[in-house]
């Protein structure tokens, strides 16, 4: 059984983790990066879930409701039978604004004979950090933490409620639900008004998958992880998660425990770009805002990530208190990176800026805004390209003259002047194009090691990296130039085992990685199709698309051996690449097939 066998429920304002037996063992509200009011997933102890509980005879098959983000778990034995559908409400309104309550539901629909279980109702507020005591009332259960801070959670159901809470064996005649939410309801909740908020949520959904674009390869891959990218996506102010957890391990019982309910400016940036591919406009347009409103100052250093509310300290802090994933501490809330320095962020951006103005140029509605972003961007990385850095791998320790960085360097002014080129700025355009030449020109010279016969990690280094293979992928290399394809062959040589990629192998502050990096397969699966070796390819997609979850999800990280899900869930970075190499390997003709092997 893979460990991570659970699918994302959300609305864009949070997101829950419902197990393959229908246990919700992860769950902030009201927002993404609240405190936690289930943490099972953290501490089977003391972290709190919500579980419904049938006898050893009962078997759970999981599924989504088509493309939507409703969850559907059927339980059954030779007589009995039920769904529970789990969903967070999400609509749009009759003014066209959303309606997104930071609530969940649980609709039991009753299948067949007299289904019997219990309810395990058990949450766990502010992070388990102290008592939480839950109170019977006329028509719900309210669940109530005094320890630093007051907070309280709301329960309703058309069940029994002295029964769920006692966890006394229920009989199923009809169909019911659950509800809870962080806010008290006004008006009690029907099963006739579920049923609605129901059929509301699945419409939305239905109607934001239709306007994905389709292929003719891949479609399902490619649906599914857009629907997950979606639920990464906070819509009050555009941000993007990285993931919808904290603390997953990268291996198990070791440190690299992170939290990721924060929006890096890398990550979220990808994200949109794949997304606008797929015919999801508002979606780049939204986070374009966020961008915006997060540099108000032309002279403003963007920081590497903020939180999904525009904060930008994310102080870290340990929960001595939880005992982590299957024990794997410790468990930390904020993250210290984000006071780090990565000049890679400045070209990943600018490449988005790019391709709004390529794509959406007659009808952008902040042009000018752009602009002076652009400019501001060109001056910081003419001032800072030179610097070290942390990397995209977030090392902690020392800076260096990380190659990803410089190359993505050269990629914030190239695209700079492809965009001063597209509004008739020529003197900008002419004055960057020198810069953008100095650029390449060092890269060329210091990142390329001749006696690996590859690009490496960074200036001076014999150590091969991953991340050197999206050096095409910016347009610093074409595909046929002999030092990306022996590049591909080295890192394939050095940093694959059949298929799965190490980010490096070099020791980092936490000593050697010792599991793969998901999207960094991807990479090596689109370089592989971008030097025309399309069987290769082809079959390394498939066979890594059969170690995603039951549901088609992804985490971080593999594990090497067992194909283990291990980091944190679901992992934007992975399913972006999981598109772009999908898109990509949908597009081999049947000719190039056959040319490739006749090689």
């Amino acid at each position: 059984m893979n460990s991570l066998d659970y699918g994302i429920i959300g609305n864009c304002r949070s997101a829950a983790l419902v197990s393959k037996s229908g246990s919700i063992d992860w769950c902030c509200l009201p927002e993404f990066d609240s405190s936690s009011i289930f943490a099972k997933l953290l501490d089977k102890e003391k972290g709190g879930s919500f579980e419904i509980l049938t006898d050893s005879s009962y078997n759970t098959v999981q599924q989504y409701y088509d493309n939507t983000s409703i969850l559907v778990t059927t339980f059954s034995n030779e007589t009995d039978a039920f769904e529970v559908y789990d969903f967070m409400p999400r609509y749009l309104k009759e003014d066209r604004s959303s309606h997104t309550p930071p609530e969940i539901i649980r609709f039991v629909k009753l299948k067949s004979g007299t289904p019997c279980f219990s309810i395990r109702y058990n949450p766990k507020l502010e992070y388990a950090m102290g008592e939480t005591v839950s109170y019977v009332k006329k028509d719900h259960i309210v669940s109530l933490t005094r320890n630093e801070k007051f907070d309280s959670l709301y329960f309703y159901s058309n069940l029994d409620l002295e029964a769920i809470h006692s966890e006394k064996l229920i009989k199923l005649t009809e169909d019911s639900f659950f509800l809870f939410g962080y806010n008290e309801k006004i008006f009690k909740p029907s099963l006739s008004k579920i049923k609605l908020e129901f059929e509301r949520t699945k419409v939305y959904w239905l109607n934001w998958s239709e306007k994905t674009i389709s292929y003719q390869r891949y479609n399902r891959e490619i649906q599914r992880s857009a629907i997950t990218l979606k639920l990464l996506s906070y819509e009050k102010t555009g941000a993007v998660l990285a993931a919808a957890t904290t603390s997953l391990p990268e291996t198990i019982g070791e440190v690299r425990n992170w939290d990721y309910r924060f929006c890096w400016i890398r990550d979220a940036s990808m994200v949109v770009k794949i997304l606008s591919v797929l015919g999801h406009k508002t979606f780049a347009s939204n986070y374009l805002r966020f961008i915006i409103d997060l540099i108000p100052d032309k002279d403003e250093k963007l920081q590497i990530m903020y939180s999904i509310n525009k904060d930008k300290e994310l102080t870290e802090e340990i929960l001595d208190h939880l005992s982590g994933y299957e024990g794997s501490k410790p468990v930390r809330i904020g993250n210290a990176a984000y006071l780090q320095r990565q000049n890679d962020i400045y070209g990943i951006l600018m490449d988005v800026i790019y391709h709004q103005f390529v794509h959406f140029s007659t009808d952008i509605d902040n042009g000018e805004e752009m602009w002076d972003i652009t400019k501001g961007i060109a001056w910081l990385v003419e001032h800072h390209w030179q610097d070290t850095d942390k990397g995209i791998w977030e090392f902690r320790t020392e800076d260096r003259h990380f190659t990803f960085s410089k190359v993505l360097c050269w990629t914030a002014i190239d695209r700079a002047v492809k965009v001063a080129d597209i509004i008739g700025k020529k003197r900008k355009a002419e004055k960057w194009q020198k810069l953008r030449d100095t650029i390449r020109k060092d890269i060329m010279e210091k990142a390329w090691n001749e006696e690996v016969q590859a690009f490496t990690q960074s200036y001076g280094s014999v150590h091969l990296d991953a991340s050197v293979l999206l050096m095409e992928d910016y347009g610093i290399l074409n595909a046929n130039d002999p030092k990306y394809i022996s590049t591909v062959k080295a890192i394939g040589r050095d940093l694959s085992r059949e298929g799965l990629l190490y980010r490096y192998k070099s020791a980092d502050d936490f000593g050697q990685p010792t599991s793969s990096f998901t999207i960094c397969s991807f990479w090596y699966i689109n370089s592989l199709y971008k030097i025309g070796k399309y069987q290769e390819a082809k079959m390394l997609f498939e066979r890594i698309l059969t170690y995603s979850n039951h549901l088609g999800l992804f985490s971080e990280d593999l594990d090497f051996k067992t194909k283990r899900l291990l980091g944190n869930f679901p992992q934007a970075y992975s399913h972006l690449a999981l598109i772009e190499t999908a898109i990509n390997l949908s597009q081999i003709t049947h000719e190039e097939e056959v040319i490739d092997a006749l090689k």
